[in-house]
């Protein structure tokens, strides 16, 4: 599951994808309805990426809570995040069971949780584990170094 281009917008609904980088901010393109929108650089935005959700001794990457969903799910939908707080807390001790319940409120579980469902509407999430395909990388590094030359 790759989350490096998701992001979530302060003050706007749901998750969007980055399109394209300007230069007074950036062009996302919503999960949701496919409408792009506009960001200026004073924006409060996160990358899924980046984020982390706090365990009893380490901070665990979002990918790696979302990845256990999707393995608790068989990659289908997870329960719908208007639950009641019991009910999802009860979920999120079988998804993450070292979650520090002191850090991570009902409604951090349910922004979680959201977001999931959103991404494995659009078959983004994954059970399987990223692979690092460092050859590739490299291989396309090369070429990029050959065709400037």
């Amino acid at each position: 599951m790759n989350l490096e281009k998701i992001l979530a917008i302060s003050g706007k609904p749901g998750l969007y994808a980055l399109k394209v980088q300007t230069r007074t901010g950036f062009v996302a393109e919503s999960l949701a309805d496919g409408k792009k929108v506009t960001v200026g650089l004073r924006s409060n935005v996160s990358l899924l990426s980046e984020i982390s959700m706090y365990t009893n001794s380490e901070e665990k990457p979002l990918a790696e809570v979302m990845r256990n969903i999707a393995i608790k799910e068989d990659n289908g939908p997870a329960i719908s995040h208007k639950e009641d707080n019991a009910t999802l807390i009860a979920y999120f001790k079988e998804i993450l069971p070292d979650y520090d319940e002191d850090r991570v409120y009902p409604s951090d579980i349910k922004k979680v949780l959201n977001w999931y469902n959103i991404l494995q509407a659009k078959g983004l999430v994954s059970k399987e584990a990223p692979v690092k395909n460092e050859a590739a990388t490299e291989e396309v590094t090369e070429e990029v170094i050959e065709a400037k030359k």
